[in-house]
């Protein structure tokens, strides 16, 4: 019987896989490239875990640089479960980074940032693209009005979580990292650098 991965660890970060729905369908994605592997770590989900059965997959939040929700999907689509688990890690020493498509407001049909900013240290947002022409090509978003949402999302961000960066993936065709770089300064907030095909 396959026991799903919920958790897995890359270096010295631990790696939390809550969910494996999401908001965009990624052509880079290696969900969509017939792959469910991240470094050796095999992050098919036949069902969406429980809050505490997440938390019993955190042996010590504090001895980690820090706990990373980031698997299969988008974990801010399961908000109340991220909520309840990132407060656990914050109470036991841990330091909490959500990696995200920055589509959470659009999704809620609110501003989810206060909350996320409770329990978040750092926030990782998939900028992906310079304009939306080429985000519609790579990350074929499931909602209408998705790139400026995210776009709106990264702005407000620095408002409620301190530590904020914006990425995009060098390598994927009609990306312009040096533009996107100048989309991240604008909003006040850092910018990395990926490379395509290179997780973790």
């Amino acid at each position: 019987m396959h026991q799903p991965t919920l958790s897995y660890t890359i270096g010295d970060r631990l790696y939390l896989n809550i969910t494996d729905r999401c908001t965009l369908e990624c052509a880079f994605c290696p969900k969509h490239n017939g792959s469910s592997q991240v470094h050796h770590y095999d992050l098919t989900l036949d069902r969406r875990p429980e809050p505490d059965e997440i938390i019993a997959e955190i042996d010590d939040p504090a001895r980690y640089d820090e706990v990373v929700f980031c698997g299969y999907g988008e974990p801010t689509l399961r908000l109340k479960v991220l909520l309840q688990v990132a407060h656990y890690i914050k109470a036991n020493g841990g330091h909490v980074r959500i990696n995200t498509d920055g589509l959470a407001n659009l999704v809620n049909k609110r501003n989810v940032l206060p909350e996320l900013g409770e329990c978040a240290d750092a926030l990782s947002v998939s900028l992906n693209a310079q304009d939306e022409a080429v985000y519609q090509r790579h990350c074929r978003p499931a909602i209408s009005g998705s790139y400026q949402a995210m776009l709106d999302f990264l702005t407000l961000a620095p408002e409620y979580v301190a530590d904020v960066t914006a990425t995009a993936i060098d390598g994927l065709e009609g990306v312009d990292i040096a533009a996107c770089a100048m989309l991240a300064e604008q909003r006040g907030v850092k910018f990395r650098r990926r490379e395509l095909d290179v997780v973790g």
